[in-house]
C-alpha cells in the first residue's frame, strides 16, 4: 500500500504540482511579466459575460485601452456576439479552457479537447484561432508544455480578489494603484459565474478599473494587449538593458545584503508558491502519516524500511535493504518563517545546526514510543549537504543515481529558491555543486544524545575520524567564513 502511496505522490507532485511551481518561480515556457518603458498588459477572465463584458468593453474604448480576454469555451458559445465585438475593436483572444475546470484534474487528453474546443468556437466566430492560453487558476501540468507548444501560455504579475464582491471598489483600487506600473499584467475578471466567484463582483472590477485607466492616462502609461507586451519585451530582452528602475541599484548589492533586503518582503506571487508548497506538505504528512518530534516546530518522522544499497556505517554496522529506518523531515512552514526573518545564509545556518542539535535528544526519545521503534537500525534524512553534520554524528553518503536521486535533486532546489532570502542566487552561483546526500546517524550514536542531565550540550561519542574534525565542525557553526561555503542543508 505505501509503495503505491508513493507512486501516486511522486505522479502528482511531477504531474502537477512541480510543473505550476517551476512556471511560477523560473517563468519556464510560460509569459508573466513584461519589460517596457510605459505599456501595462489588462487580461480578463472567465468571461464573455452578457451583463459586464458589454460593459467593460465601453470602457475601454472610452479610454482607448486594449485588453486580453482569456474567455471560457461554453461561454463563448452561448455569447458569440460578444467574442466578435471583443475581435473586432482590436483585443486580444485567449482560450481559458472550455469548462473552468483545474488541468490538475484532467487527462492531458481531456486538457488538449477542452482547449482545441474552445479554439474552434473561437474560430467559427472571429475566423482565427487564438495563439494564447491561460490554464484556470494558472496551473498547469507536464504534459501542457509538450501538448500546448503552438500555443503563449500567460500567467499574471499581479491579481487583486476582484471575483470577491466583499473586496469593494474602493479596496480593489487600492490594491491596482500600488501594482500599477510598467511590464506589468493584471489579472481581472469581466464574469462572476464560475465556482468560488460573485455574481456581482465584476462591478467593483469595472468601477476600480475607470479609475485606474484614468491614472495610468496621467502618468503617461497605454494599457495594451499581451501580443504587444510580449513584443516590446523581446525586443528589450535583444537589446540587453534592463528596465526596472531597481536594477542599477540591485547590482552593487551582495548577495546578503540582497537578502536582507528581501528578508520581510512577500509579494502576492510568493505568497501564493509559497501556500501551494504549504500545502502538498500537508497532503505529505497525511499521506505518509508523519508524526511530529517534540512540539513539532522544526522536525517530523516516520518509521519505513531502507531501500537502498548497502551502506557501511560506523562500529563495524552495515544499513541493508529492509532494515527500519527513522525517516527525518523538516517542517517546511518553519524552514521559510526562518529564512524571510533572517538576513543571511550565516544566521540560517546557525539557526539549523542549533535546531538539529536542539532536537537530536528529542529524536532518541522518540525511539521509545514510536512503533517498531525498537527495531529501528538508523537515523536518516536527505540534504543538500553542509559541512558540520559530522559534528552532531552523522555520516554522509551519495545518493544512488537514478528516479529518486533526480527527482529529490528538483524538489530540493526548488524548495531552497522558495524559502531561501538569497536562494534563486545561490541556486544560480552553486547550482553545480549542489547535490543531494544522505545524511545517516547509527542508532547508538542517537541514543546517546538521550542523556538527561545534559541534553542541550553533550556531544555523542565519536569515531576517531569525526574526533579529528571535531574543532573545524565546531568553528564551522561559529564563523561566517566556513557558513558561507555550507549549502543550508535542510533536510526534507
Amino acid at each position: 500500500m505505501e509503495i503505491i502511496l508513493w507512486i501516486g505522490f511522486y505522479f502528482l507532485t511531477f504531474y502537477a504540482f512541480l510543473p505550476a511551481l517551476v512556471s511560477r518561480i523560473f517563468g519556464f515556457r510560460v509569459f508573466m511579466k513584461g519589460q517596457s518603458k510605459s505599456e501595462v498588459s489588462l487580461t480578463f477572465d472567465d468571461g464573455p459575460d452578457p451583463v459586464y463584458t458589454p460593459k467593460l468593453l465601453d470602457l475601454l474604448k472610452r479610454h482607448g485601452a486594449k485588453g486580453t480576454f482569456f474567455v471560457v469555451g461554453e461561454n463563448a458559445e452561448r455569447n458569440p456576439e460578444l467574442i466578435a465585438r471583443i475581435h473586432e475593436e482590436g483585443h486580444i483572444l485567449g482560450i481559458h479552457n472550455y469548462v473552468h475546470h483545474t488541468n490538475w484534474l484532467m487527462r492531458p487528453r481531456t486538457v488538449k479537447r477542452q482547449i482545441h474546443r474552445t479554439s474552434d468556437v473561437i474560430k467559427r466566430i472571429t475566423g482565427s484561432r487564438p495563439m494564447y492560453y491561460r490554464p484556470p487558476w494558472g496551473i498547469v501540468n507536464v504534459f501542457d508544455y509538450a501538448n500546448l507548444g503552438y500555443l503563449q501560455i500567460v500567467l499574471w504579475t499581479s491579481l487583486f480578489g476582484d471575483w470577491r464582491k466583499k473586496v469593494g471598489a474602493d479596496k480593489l483600487y487600492k490594491r491596482m494603484k500600488q501594482k500599477l506600473r510598467p511590464g506589468e499584467v493584471f489579472l481581472l475578471h469581466d464574469c462572476g459565474i464560475t465556482f468560488g466567484a460573485d455574481r456581482d463582483a465584476p462591478a467593483n472590477t469595472l468601477s476600480a478599473l475607470e479609475r485606474i485607466l484614468d491614472d495610468g492616462r496621467e502618468l503617461g502609461y497605454r494599457f495594451v494587449g499581451i501580443d504587444e507586451m510580449i513584443t516590446i519585451t523581446e525586443r528589450a530582452k535583444k537589446k540587453g538593458k534592463p528596465i526596472e528602475r531597481t536594477a542599477t541599484r540591485r547590482s552593487s548589492m551582495s548577495n546578503d545584503e540582497q537578502a536582507g533586503d528581501n528578508a520581510h518582503k512577500v509579494g502576492p506571487l510568493k505568497k501564493l508558491v509559497v501556500s501551494l508548497w504549504m500545502l502538498y506538505e500537508k497532503g505529505f504528512h497525511i499521506a505518509f502519516r508523519l508524526r511530529p518530534i517534540g512540539e513539532g516546530h522544526f522536525f517530523n518522522y516516520r518509521i519505513r524500511r531502507y531501500s537502498g544499497p548497502p551502506l557501511d556505517l560506523q562500529g563495524d554496522q552495515t544499513l541493508r535493504s529492509g532494515d527500519r529506518i527513522m525517516e527525518i523531515h523538516f517542517e517546511n512552514q518553519m524552514l521559510f518563517d526562518l529564512g524571510m526573518n533572517s538576513k543571511s545564509t550565516l544566521q540560517i545556518g546557525i539557526r539549523i545546526i542549533r535546531e538539529m542539535q536542539n532536537a537530536l535528544p528529542d529524536m532518541a526519545r522518540e525511539l521509545a514510543k514510536a512503533p517498531h521503534g525498537d527495531e529501528v537500525k538508523a537515523l536518516y534524512g536527505v540534504s543538500m549537504i553542509h559541512r558540520g553534520a559530522d559534528s552532531l554524528g552523522y555520516e554522509t553518503f551519495e545518493l544512488p543515481r537514478g528516479l529518486f536521486s533526480w527527482m529529490t535533486n528538483i524538489y530540493l532546489r526548488i524548495l531552497i529558491r522558495v524559502i531561501h532570502p538569497a536562494g534563486n542566487q545561490r541556486v544560480r552561483d552553486k547550482g553545480d555543486s549542489m547535490n543531494p546526500r544522505m545524511l545517516i546517524m547509527t542508532r547508538e550514536m542517537l541514543l546517546s544524545w538521550a542523556d538527561e542531565s545534559s541534553p542541550r550540550k553533550r556531544r555523542p561519542v565519536r569515531s576517531a575520524k569525526a574526533n579529528a574534525g571535531k574543532q573545524q565542525a565546531e568553528n564551522a557553526a561559529e564563523t561566517a567564513a566556513d557558513f558561507e561555503e555550507t549549502t543550508i542543508g535542510e533536510l526534507v
